[in-house]
């Protein structure tokens, strides 16, 4: 048996090499850009790529690569089951509501009129989010009437920009103000968006985000949101705080990790809406709604895997706590993927 893993720094591939080396398992490190990567696994029986949503080429070709190395029997994680709605909150929206999930009630237009019509004849305030993004950098909160009808305005004419360099500057300037960015950060996107004809390569290649209006019901009285990650039969999690004067938790690194600040009604739903999914790996987020009912906001199948090197433990099916011993959800990662072998 022999494992092919595409090596991305920060990324679970480190996780999933270590674990590979201490168990001596045998794998060999791939480039899964590479024109002839079908043809380089034909000795190997499983694929790893923690592909990313900032990389424009992954987010091109990686879920074509899957599911073509999957019909040639090789097994890989993440399957298409687990990515094929990776950094799509349309798609979370439909698979969610298929199954009956406990989703915080969304909207999706695929025409302005439409949306503004629903616009007029709604309450506010509403979230609104693009599709693709992470730590809640395409989250705007529309407080009236005006504010959606200029959101739906621009999503279906102009559109909005891949990289927004004014709110790239606010959000580092809030790290560096924190204690948890740099000054270099700070004034980066000025020199992006001044110097550069393109600041990143995912604006370049990606162009504006236009054609639809997503908006999700804004659930107040929430300074936190829950996340919970099963991998297989296991479950870990944390409590992100929202930034300050702001109803935002993803991406806000103001992170509990105490078992206690987790309410385990989100573990329970998660272990359950799992099994109906049976994806391989699988974060999701949940706030709480008027009655204290989590809601699930958005699911992920990736996430920055060193932010839960500090888990104090975990929850089996049975919901039986483990605390700290054998923590290590990058190996478990791999040993479900093998026993599929």
């Amino acid at each position: 048996m022999k494992i092919a893993i595409h090596n991305r720094a920060g990324s679970f591939s480190e996780g999933w090499i270590q674990y590979c080396k201490l168990n001596n398992i045998e794998y060999k490190i791939v480039n899964a850009y590479d024109n002839d990567i079908v043809d380089q696994l034909n000795d190997c029986d499983a694929f790893m790529w923690h592909f990313h949503h900032g990389d424009y080429r992954d987010m091109k070709f990686a879920r074509s690569l899957i599911k073509s190395l999957e019909s040639k029997g090789i097994k890989t994680f993440p399957n298409t089951n687990t990515c094929w709605h990776f950094d799509d909150k349309i798609a979370q929206k439909y698979l969610l509501e298929a199954i009956n999930a406990p989703l915080a009630p969304t909207y999706v237009f695929y025409t302005e009129e439409e949306a503004i019509e629903w616009a007029k004849s709604t309450t506010y305030p509403k979230v609104f989010k693009l599709k693709g993004g992470a730590g809640a950098s395409n989250v705007k909160l529309a407080r009236n009437l005006k504010e959606a009808t200029d959101l739906i305005k621009k999503s279906f004419r102009n559109g909005f920009k891949q990289y927004r360099w004014k709110e790239v500057m606010k959000e580092e300037f809030r790290k560096y103000k924190n204690g948890k960015g740099s000054l270099k950060a700070v004034i980066r996107p000025i020199y992006l968006n001044f110097f550069k004809k393109f600041p990143t390569e995912f604006a370049h290649y990606h162009g504006n985000e236009c054609g639809y209006a997503y908006f999700q019901e804004f659930i107040p009285n929430n300074n936190c949101d829950i996340r919970i990650c099963i991998v297989g039969d296991k479950a870990f999690g944390l409590k992100r705080l929202t930034r300050e004067n702001d109803f935002r938790a993803s991406g806000s690194g103001n992170i509990i990790y105490r078992k206690e600040e987790i309410d385990e009604r989100c573990v329970k739903i998660a272990f359950e809406i799992n099994k109906k999914l049976n994806m391989q790996s699988i974060a999701y987020d949940f706030v709480f709604d008027a009655g204290n009912n989590p809601l699930i906001v958005e699911i992920s199948y990736g996430y920055a895997g060193p932010a839960y090197k500090k888990c104090e433990g975990y929850w089996t099916e049975d919901m039986q706590w483990h605390s700290g011993e054998n923590f290590n959800f990058c190996g478990w990662i791999i040993e479900n993927l093998i026993k599929t072998i």
